[in-house]
């Protein structure tokens, strides 16, 4: 009898035991097809490593409390101006340099590689992580410099320490020849946040890609909450950006599947390089403004509503480098805003086809109770050479408490700086955005992720 129970309950631990690896599998965080396919998280997902607070009753309230930054962001957005002397950019008072992390990527730093999980940012160019010692860094994840082989600081002498932002701790005059002081520098962030990092460089593991004596940021304290727990990764156009820094590792090329903020596993993906990115895909040139050169502008021409063109004033949505207005792609702001008037025009049409009786829930004005989708009409944005009409997941957010939707879009800030348009994450969800920086294009195709 006694062989029977042991042999019995050994059979059930194995049952369990299976399950459970099974289900570990499932937040394995293994990489695609190709040795630079990189898993993208959301947050909130269910293998999300951080210890964020997962939605308890409404995503729609999730999400407002996501977006509720968005404006500080535009502000960032909207600041991000070159200095004609990039050593001595100042820091602006909240609003500096601001990015919302809503998607991570795993990396590793360092010889031998140590993991990171680092927020995925198209609009900034610098990267930074914690460093052992932190003072006021939320991670208990740091990385630790004295047991990579391959670390070193940056000298201020180097060109890359000219081209950090933010205030640095350099000598400017009186300097011995010969003599080496290290690049420090302060940033701040998030409207309420800073911090205080040596630039350094050392080896950036991406699955099977290393890309060596990558320069980032050390931060050795930090001040406020807003600063992303294992740190940040610029995919912006800059000098600092991963497209910059690897050289011809990936032509200057990468692409992203933005999993729904809903989706609980790592299904995301970065493509890094040309191979394996889309071969039928629409694409529009990017922009170039001297001014802000980390950011993706593209050419929106105009906005359909259905079949009805949106009557916008040409002013709200051309490219213009000298006052920053235009439209850019952007992964860090979470519902896409369009500057007052246009929204408004795109609102009045919508709710015009809609005709129902409106409320408004948080940064949405647009909120109705929604019955039948299918009469719901498709917004279309018309970019140069391609046209995106916007999937229904990626126009209306639903409230779980209520039988209430609205339209995933708002206006911008209503200040001296609200002159971008932003195409932001929840309207990129589940559509592949491949970014051609040598070729100055970007394009836009349909794939679910989630």
């Amino acid at each position: 009898m006694a062989t029977y129970f042991f042999f019995f309950f050994f059979f059930i631990f194995l049952i369990i035991s299976t399950r459970t690896l099974a289900y570990d599998d499932t937040c394995a965080f293994n990489s695609k097809k190709g040795n630079s396919d990189l898993s993208v998280i959301h947050i909130y997902g269910k293998c999300s490593p951080f210890n964020s607070p997962k939605p308890s009753s409404s995503w729609i309230n999730t999400v407002i409390n996501m977006a509720s930054k968005d404006p500080q962001r535009l502000s960032y957005l909207s600041s991000l101006v070159v200095s004609k002397k990039p050593t001595n950019v100042p820091i602006a008072s909240g609003q500096q340099l601001f990015n919302i992390g809503n998607y991570v990527v795993r990396v590793k730093m360092g010889t031998p590689g140590q993991q990171m999980y680092m927020v995925l940012d198209t609009s900034n160019d610098a990267a930074f992580v914690p460093c052992s010692g932190c003072v006021g860094c939320s991670s208990n994840t740091l990385f630790a410099p004295s047991t990579s082989t391959t670390y070193g600081s940056v000298d201020c002498s180097v060109p890359e320490c000219t081209q950090v932002r933010g205030s640095l701790s350099c000598p400017t005059t009186g300097s011995v020849v010969g003599s080496s002081t290290a690049c420090f520098f302060n940033q701040s962030y998030g409207g309420d946040s800073s911090f205080y990092a040596t630039l350094s460089r050392d080896s950036l593991g991406l699955v099977n890609d290393v890309v060596p004596n990558y320069a980032f940021g050390c931060i050795s304290s930090v001040s406020g909450t807003s600063i992303p727990p294992q740190g940040l990764l610029g995919l912006g156009r800059g000098s600092m950006s991963l497209m910059s820094q690897s050289g011809s590792l990936y032509s200057g090329v990468f692409s992203y599947c933005l999993p729904s903020f809903k989706s609980y596993y790592f299904s995301g993906s970065l493509k890094l390089g040309p191979v394996g990115q889309p071969k039928n895909i629409k694409t529009t040139p990017l922009l170039k403004n001297p001014r802000r050169p980390s950011l993706y502008y593209v050419n929106l021409t105009s906005v359909s509503v259905g079949r009805v063109p949106v009557p916008i004033a040409p002013e709200h949505l051309v490219f213009d480098p000298n006052t920053g207005a235009g439209t850019v792609i952007d992964s860090g702001t979470v519902i896409t805003r369009f500057v007052q008037p246009a929204y408004e025009a795109i609102r009045d049409e919508f709710r015009k086809q809609v005709n129902g009786t409106y409320s408004s829930l948080g940064a949405f004005d647009t909120c109705f109770v929604s019955q039948n989708e299918a009469m719901i009409p498709t917004i279309t944005l018309h970019f140069e050479g391609m046209d995106l009409k916007l999937p229904m997941e990626n126009t209306l957010i639903h409230s779980s408490a209520t039988p209430l939707a609205c339209l995933a879009v708002a206006s911008a800030p209503n200040n001296v700086n609200s002159v971008l348009n932003v195409i932001a994450n929840l309207q990129q969800q589940n559509l592949r955005i491949m970014f051609d920086t040598a070729n100055s294009r970007i394009g836009i195709a349909r794939e679910v992720c989630n």
